[in-house]
């Protein structure tokens, strides 16, 4: 029976690969030493990594828009993180980049999300303006390198220079600043860019899914407004003449996906022939080369404006949002205010790194559902601490 080593996957990777993919030979390593892995390549073990950590576990119950108790079929950051990584991973093989290294990212692209989604982070990044900010990404990254414990020689998940650039950079408006370790002044990856797009494709297609189920959005005013969407329902019905409404809704949802990769894969695939591009680390300085036809970014705009005006701005939504924030904000003003409150862990974390970003590393591990008990527990005189 044939074994494969680590060393023959990487030789496999050189003979099967892009020319500008990342090779997972080729990282600049980790910050601490560890010998290599006989069976997996660099890459693969942090996706591994990042598999096994708590900040993965919790995306469980963080929000994607619905709040968990709003129900048990609307998508959380895990559920969305996965998704991210079928789309990247399939991508990624069609454009023969690295798809460990797309993976690995994808998985961990929203580990520095707090609870209740952006409402969370914008609490935070108030909270936090005078006391250095907070940033997703970069609390991400804090998260890999430092606040995950999980090994007795070092603090975080030791993850690869590139794997740890990516979480950094990733997203349109990726935070680079204050951080002249991973080049500020190169752009990202090839596949980080691969999985920015991903990301979108998912968040905008699953969001549709989500309001569509949730009866906030309507499938008719869908199509009507959002001329993709038309034509994808329109392919629907030709296709599945006797659907009914349900599966007419995941076929037109199904179609906008498809058209979108389809569309992203041709479009980058074009532009990476140049048989000029070279290999990963040149190919990253040219910019523009994994994107979708100018065509098919404003059916893309068009639909994230329909959602922005109709779903994410929807009185529902708003006011799910609007408790959380309410919710954080007493949290973080009372730990502030009487940091003995905290867990004994985070009462020592507070001596090392003050008591602020404390208070926000602490609020920004909690799912959901546990910074409602957290609040109740604070807050209701009835309720057990």
């Amino acid at each position: 029976m044939a074994m494969f080593s680590r060393e023959s996957i990487e030789a496999r990777e050189r003979g099967t690969l892009a020319p500008y993919a990342l090779l997972s030979c080729d990282t600049r390593g980790r910050r601490h030493d560890e010998p290599q892995d006989p069976f997996r390549t660099a890459y693969q073990r942090d996706r591994d990594r990042i598999i096994h950590s708590t900040a993965f576990r919790r995306l469980e119950y963080k929000t994607q828009v619905f709040v968990f108790h709003e129900g048990d079929y609307y998508r959380t950051r895990l559920t969305h993180s996965i998704e991210v990584s079928q789309i990247a991973r399939s991508m990624a093989a069609t454009l023969g980049l690295n798809g460990d290294f797309v993976e690995a990212l994808a998985l961990a692209h929203d580990l520095g999300h707090p609870p209740f989604g952006h409402a969370g982070g914008a609490v935070l990044q108030a909270r936090m303006a005078q006391h250095g900010g907070f940033e997703h990404n970069v609390q991400g990254l804090r998260i890999v390198d430092r606040l995950e414990n999980r090994y007795p020689s070092f603090r975080g998940l030791n993850l690869t220079f590139e794997v740890r650039e990516a979480i950094l950079k990733h997203g349109p408006a990726a935070a680079q600043g204050g951080a002249p370790e991973f080049l500020p002044e190169q752009p990202p990856f090839l596949e980080t860019l691969l999985v920015d797009v991903a990301d979108s494709i998912a968040y905008c297609h699953h969001d549709v899914d989500d309001g569509l189920r949730s009866g906030i959005l309507e499938l008719e005013q869908l199509a009507a407004g959002v001329p993709l969407a038309g034509r994808c329902l329109a392919d629907a019905r030709r296709a599945w003449p006797r659907a009914d409404a349900r599966q007419l809704r995941m076929a037109m949802i199904n179609n906008v996906v498809k058209r979108s990769i389809a569309d992203l894969v041709t479009t980058s695939a074009r532009r990476l022939a140049d048989p000029s591009l070279g290999g990963a680390r040149e190919a990253r300085r040219r910019g523009g080369l994994i994107a979708f036809s100018e065509e098919m970014a404003r059916s893309q705009a068009e639909l994230q404006e329909y959602l922005l005006r109709n779903f994410y701005r929807h009185h529902r939504v708003v006011r799910m949002m609007d408790k959380a924030q309410r919710l954080l904000e007493a949290l973080f003003d009372a730990y502030t205010a009487r940091p003995e409150l905290l867990p004994p862990m985070f009462q020592r974390w507070a001596e090392e790194e003050g008591v602020p970003r404390t208070v926000c590393d602490y609020l920004a591990g909690m799912t959901d559902r546990y910074a409602e008990q957290d609040y109740r527990q604070l807050f209701d005189p009835t309720e057990r601490a």
